[in-house]
C-alpha cells in the first residue's frame, strides 16, 4: 500500500512532530492536519507544520491513506468518531497513545468497517503543544505496532514503512503485552516522579524553600519527569490500570524489602540490589538509548 496523503489529528508535542518529521523525510506525502483546539490549529498554520490545518475534523480525513490520531488516550473514541464521515474505505488509522489494549478496543468500536492498527512511538519531550515539537523527535527511537490478528499484512507493512521513515526503529507486540512492558518502563516511573515531586512540594513549606533551593541532580530529574502533560498521563493511568497496578504492587513489595535492609543495616543487600540496577542502566548506554555524556549531557 502506498502513503500519499497522511492526517494528523491532535497537533501537541507528538503530533507536530511527526507533522514536522513528515514534510522533512517523506517530501512527497501530503500532510493534514487537525486540531480540536482553534488555538492550536492557528498556531500550527503559523508555524507551517502541515500543507493544510483543516478546521472540520471529517474534512481532514478526506483522501488521506493514514490517519494518526495524536490525542489523549481518553479522546480516542469521540476522535476517531469525529473523522469517521470523511474516511476513504480502505484508510489506515493509527495512534500514538502509550497504552494500546484499551485503545485498540475503543478504535474498532468506533471504526468497525476501517482497518486500525494501534501503534505507540516511544519518544518524547516533557514539553507540550505545536512548537514543542521536533522533527527528529522519532529518530532512533523505537514504535511498537499492536496490530490485531485480523490486521491486512500489506497495511501493517504500509504502517511500519511510515514510522521508519520518519527514522524510527519499529517493533510489533501484542497490545496486552505492550501495555505491561510500558507499565514498567515508563508509566510507574512517571507515578513514582509524581509521587516524589508532590511530596517534596508539601516538604517545601516544612523545609522553607530549601528543598528546591537545594536540588540535587536526582530531585531535578524527577521534576523533569513531572512536568509531563497532566491531561495526557491521567489518561494513560486511567487507560492501563490493571498493567500499572500491578507493576506498583511489585515495587511496593521490592521497596519495602529496601526498607527492611536500611531499617536492620544490612549493607550487602543495599549493595547488591544497586550494582544490579547499575547495570542496567550501562545496558541502556550499550543498547543506544541514552548516551554516557556526563549529567546526561548538561550544558553548564
Amino acid at each position: 500500500m502506498a502513503i500519499e496523503r497522511v492526517t494528523v489529528v491532535g497537533l501537541g508535542l507528538i503530533g507536530s512532530s511527526i507533522a514536522r518529521a513528515a514534510k522533512a523525510r517523506l517530501p512527497q506525502v501530503t500532510v493534514t492536519g487537525h486540531d480540536a483546539s482553534a488555538d492550536v490549529r492557528e498556531e500550527a498554520r503559523t508555524l507551517g507544520l502541515c500543507d493544510t490545518i483543516a478546521d472540520d475534523p471529517a474534512a481532514s480525513v478526506l483522501g488521506s491513506d493514514l490517519v494518526i490520531l495524536a490525542v489523549p488516550v481518553g479522546r480516542m473514541a469521540d476522535a476517531a468518531a469525529a473523522i469517521a464521515p470523511g474516511l476513504k474505505p480502505d484508510a489506515i488509522i493509527s495512534d500514538v497513545g502509550s497504552s494500546k489494549a484499551g485503545v485498540a478496543d475503543a478504535l474498532a468500536k468506533a471504526l468497525p468497517d476501517h482497518v486500525v492498527i494501534p501503534a505507540h512511538p516511544v519518544a518524547g519531550t516533557e514539553n507540550s503543544g505545536p512548537a514543542a515539537g521536533f522533527a527528529t523527535l522519532f529518530e532512533g527511537r523505537w514504535c511498537i505496532v499492536t496490530p490485531g490478528a485480523s490486521a491486512p499484512a500489506d497495511a501493517v507493512a504500509a504502517l511500519s514503512g511510515f514510522w521508519e521513515a520518519l527514522g524510527a526503529k519499529v517493533d510489533t507486540m501484542d497490545a496486552a503485552h505492550h501495555d505491561m512492558v510500558l507499565a514498567v518502563t515508563s508509566h510507574l516511573p512517571h507515578l513514582i516522579a509524581y509521587t516524589i515531586v508532590g511530596t517534596a512540594s508539601e516538604l517545601e513549606e516544612v523545609t522553607e524553600s530549601e528543598v528546591i533551593k537545594y536540588s540535587a541532580g536526582g530531585f531535578r530529574d524527577f521534576t523533569r519527569i513531572a512536568a509531563s502533560d497532566p491531561v495526557m498521563w491521567r489518561d494513560v493511568f486511567l487507560a492501563n490500570k490493571d498493567a500499572v497496578l500491578e507493576t506498583l504492587q511489585r515495587f511496593n513489595e521490592d521497596l519495602t524489602a529496601l526498607q527492611q535492609a536500611i531499617r536492620r543495616g544490612d549493607g550487602a543487600k543495599l549493595e547488591d540490589w544497586f550494582t544490579r540496577t547499575r547495570a542496567i542502566r550501562r545496558s541502556i548506554i550499550e543498547q543506544g538509548q541514552d548516551d554516557a555524556a556526563p549529567d546526561f549531557g548538561r550544558r553548564h
